[in-house]
């Protein structure tokens, strides 16, 4: 056996520890240098974001959707490995089959609506998220700001609106063919339901989103009003302007008639409950709607502006003219 001495053993310590320096500096500095070049390649984007200027000098790297609506379209697009945490899953039934297995893989931040703390100590540079979530009694855009998170603020009223927020992520996040080619989907499979549906008249449509002293229900501003008229419906109380959603009495229901009731799934109370609520309830039993059970259930994340406008306008139309769409 070879005896080392220990001067040697001692000089032998010193070079290993060396090179395993030397090593790990040369692959700090190569990565380092692949961000720094990719920062390099990306150009200061100004976004008007609703009537906000929102400067985004680089892309990126830790986000969170707030809403299931949010998440889906971000994996629609691709972005699903950027996103660090959702919210909202209480208003949601689950992704759509295509996105589902994606969808699962993003951790949850909160299950409800994204608490202060979540957010500030989750390390997100960007927030996409649905336009409720923030203002008074939600998140403070200007603290998150100061926190070195960018909000990007979903609250499409229209269709353009819609397709220019898709747009938009497509250019913060260098993914600009993508998004355009899944906004001229939507705009192909919607315009195919509208060929469709050309020689009908509108069917009157009651949003049922929840009962109790009245019907909480769609206003006229609100996204699913645009959806129901682009699948040949027309919410019954879009004549209501300044409120997107409102509730309603029951004998204001009982005047405007409608042809067919839309109702919203989510966690709780179950459809089957809401369902037994109408039947059940004084007023509401006399509609002939009712009688006939002429219900069209969809999940609440459906009616929200994100990926699933072609999709509900396709499905709510099924409803609306069942022998159309055989």
């Amino acid at each position: 056996m070879i005896k080392l001495q220990k001067p040697f053993i001692a000089l032998w310590i010193i070079l290993s520890l060396c090179l395993a320096g030397c090593s790990s500096y040369s692959q700090k500095t190569v990565a380092q240098k692949e961000q720094e070049g990719a920062a390099k390649d990306y150009k200061k984007i100004n976004i008007d974001n609703y009537g906000e200027n929102l400067v985004i000098k680089q892309k990126p790297q830790k986000v969170l959707t707030l809403g299931p609506n949010a998440t889906e379209l971000f994996i629609a697009l691709g972005l699903s490995h950027y996103v660090i945490g959702n919210s909202l899953n209480n208003h949601s039934r689950g992704a759509l089959p295509e996105y589902k297995a994606q969808y699962e893989k993003i951790p949850e931040l909160t299950h409800g609506s994204a608490t202060r703390e979540a957010v500030l100590t989750s390390g997100a540079d960007f927030i996409y998220g649905i336009d409720w979530e923030f203002g008074e009694g939600g998140l403070d855009k200007k603290e998150l700001a100061g926190n070195g998170i960018k909000v990007y603020q979903n609250s499409a009223l229209t269709l353009e609106q819609m397709y220019k927020e898709i747009n938009d992520l497509g250019k913060i996040f260098q993914v600009e063919d993508k998004a355009n080619a899944f906004v001229e989907d939507q705009k192909h499979r919607i315009a195919k339901v509208r060929e469709k549906l050309k020689n009908t008249e509108p069917v009157n449509i009651l949003v049922y989103d929840s009962g109790g002293e009245g019907v909480f229900t769609a206003g006229g501003t609100n996204f699913e009003s645009l959806l129901i008229e682009q699948a040949g419906g027309k919410n019954i109380f879009s004549n209501i302007k300044d409120k997107q959603w409102t509730t309603v009495s029951f004998e204001k229901v009982l005047e405007k008639e409608p042809d067919y009731i839309v109702i919203h799934d989510y966690d709780k109370p179950s459809v089957e409950k809401k369902i037994e609520e109408i039947k059940n309830n004084p007023a509401l039993s006399q509609l002939d709607c009712v009688k006939q059970e002429k219900f069209v259930v969809i999940t609440l994340e459906s009616v929200l502006p994100g990926d699933r406008m072609a999709y509900t306008v396709e499905k709510l139309a099924k409803g609306f003219y069942p022998d159309l769409f055989k």
